[in-house]
Formats: C-alpha cells, sequence, structure tokens
C-alpha cells in the first residue's frame, strides 16, 4: 500500500465528483480559476528562465504550496468544534491552497524541465511534515485565528511582490491569481476571529502578544526550510554564478523586503486588534517599519 507520504507531490487520481449539498460554495468554486485558465504554452522562456533569484522563489513557494494539506489536516482538527470554520478549511482553503502548489510546479517544470522536482521536493516534505503539528498551533482557537491572519498576510505580500518582479506575463497572471486567493483567505481567517471574539473575547494584549509571536516565526518558516532544499537539490542550474547558501539566502531576503508592499501588509496586521481609527492610524507607521523586518521571509 502506498503511504501519504510517499504519495505527497505525485499527482492524484481522479476523484469523485463534488456533492451538490452546498449550491452556493459550488457556485463560488465554479467562478474559481482553474489550471486550464493558465496559458502554459505561451510562457516567454526568455523573460524568466535565466532569472536565479524567480527560480528560488517559484520552487521554494511551489514546496510550501504543494505539503499545505498537511497543515490543513491539522487546522481543521483543531476547529473541529466549529463545523462551519472546519468545512471551510476542508472544503475551499486547502483545496484552493493546493492549487497553488500544482500551477506552481507545472510552471517550474515548464521553465526549468532540467530540476528534479520531486526528488527535491520528498527531501523537503520529510523535514517539513516534522513542523507540521497540532501543537504547533495556538490552543486558544481565537488566538490561533490571529495568527492565521498574520500568516495570511505574509503570503499575499510575499505573492505581491513576486507578482512585481515578474518581468514574463504568464506569471504575473498566476501571481496575481494566488495574491487575491490569499487576500480572501485573509477575510474568511479575519472574519471567524471577529465571530469568535464576539461571543468570547480576548483581550488586545494577548491579540498583540499573538501577532507578534507569528511574525517572528515567519522568518524561520517553512520558506525557509523550502529554500535550502532547492538549493540543496538545484544541480546544474545556475553552476555558474558560485554562490553559497547563505549568498542566495540573504540576496532573496533582501529582494523581498525591499519589496514588500508595507502598506497593505501594516493594514492587514491590524484588523485583528480592532482598534479605533484614531489609534490604529497612531500605530501605522512603527508597525511599519516592524512588518518590513519581521515579513522579509
Amino acid at each position: 500500500m502506498t503511504t501519504a507520504s510517499e504519495m505527497h507531490g505525485r499527482p492524484a487520481d481522479d476523484r469523485q465528483p463534488a456533492s451538490n449539498e452546498d449550491s452556493a460554495a459550488a457556485a463560488s468554486a465554479k467562478a474559481h480559476w482553474q489550471l486550464a485558465d493558465i496559458r502554459y504554452a505561451q510562457i516567454d522562456h526568455s523573460a524568466v528562465a535565466n532569472d536565479e533569484d524567480m527560480f528560488y522563489l517559484l520552487m521554494s513557494a511551489s514546496f510550501v504550496e504543494t505539503g499545505s494539506d498537511t497543515y490543513a489536516a491539522n487546522l481543521g482538527a483543531h476547529y473541529a468544534r466549529y463545523p462551519d470554520i472546519q468545512h471551510w478549511l476542508e472544503d475551499r482553503w486547502e483545496h484552493e491552497e493546493l492549487q497553488h502548489g500544482e500551477s506552481l510546479r507545472r510552471y517550474v517544470e515548464t521553465v526549468w524541465p532540467s530540476f528534479d522536482w520531486q526528488k527535491a521536493y520528498d527531501s523537503f516534505f520529510a523535514e517539513y511534515s516534522l513542523l507540521c503539528t497540532q501543537e504547533a498551533l495556538l490552543e486558544d482557537p481565537r488566538l490561533e485565528m490571529v495568527a492565521r491572519c498574520v500568516v495570511e498576510t505574509g503570503t499575499t505580500a510575499y505573492y505581491h511582490t513576486l507578482r512585481a518582479l515578474s518581468q514574463e506575463p504568464v506569471l504575473t497572471e498566476l501571481l496575481g491569481h494566488i495574491r487575491n486567493d490569499e487576500v480572501g483567505h485573509f477575510k474568511h481567517f479575519l472574519s471567524y476571529f471577529k465571530s469568535l471574539q464576539a461571543k468570547e473575547p480576548v483581550g488586545r494584549l494577548r491579540i498583540a502578544q499573538a501577532l507578534y509571536s507569528r511574525l517572528k516565526e515567519l522568518r524561520e518558516s517553512d520558506s525557509d526550510v523550502a529554500l535550502r532544499h532547492v538549493f540543496a537539490n538545484k544541480g546544474v542550474l545556475f553552476a555558474d554564478r558560485q554562490r553559497s547558501f547563505d549568498d542566495v539566502a540573504q540576496r532573496i531576503y533582501h529582494l523581498i523586503s525591499t519589496g514588500l508592499p508595507a502598506q497593505l501588509a501594516v493594514q492587514m496586521l491590524l484588523k485583528p486588534m480592532l482598534l479605533p481609527p484614531k489609534l490604529e492610524s497612531c500605530l501605522h507607521r512603527p508597525i511599519s517599519r516592524l512588518a518590513c523586518r519581521m515579513l522579509a521571509y
């Protein structure tokens, strides 16, 4: 029997058609972009194939997104007491995250066909899966929602920056789709947090602590793990550049941090605090400086 970990990253078998129990969700899913919408055959290879930075950024993102079902399973179990949240996590969030992984994988394998994606992903997942545990989630369901808002802020900023860096039209379109999905995910997590907060409020100090704690973790996150495994498995690609992993990592972090949409990130980060408008305005500048340092993947 093939285990779940052995199947990870490999094309899935045909699945049974989804039920029509939730007509609203079905209609929404139908309107969502599909892999068939991405014009892979029209990729301008000359605009991206020699871009070493984009190679590392896209490969790393494809790994993290492909492994998202492991995290989604833990998160779904964490919110088992809240059927509406659990249903959205399993029916929409996980599906869209995996679609991000599949679409990015198809893109990078089209542009860099000599890279052994499956081998590199398997080595990444062996390490990454050890980090995806129930214990890594905040016990309080309200505060875990706050943490999720931070993560979605980070991914929104990441794909926003990648899209701005892209010089290849098909990639620009794809990154726009993913960025928009991440904004939608943030809005869902924020809405669920507000719902939980209204029933049993948690103090702003604890919310701020959860925000700061998760911000600190972003730099030493799954993206860092992914980058190391991409570098270790790149083979002869960009061998003429003769860069060490530390050089590559510092360049990538600098590239992301300097292109970070700070204003957008701060607006998103402050939302879970549910602050009065005047106070939120006063905090915007210092939080902006902090976000630029800590969202720099």
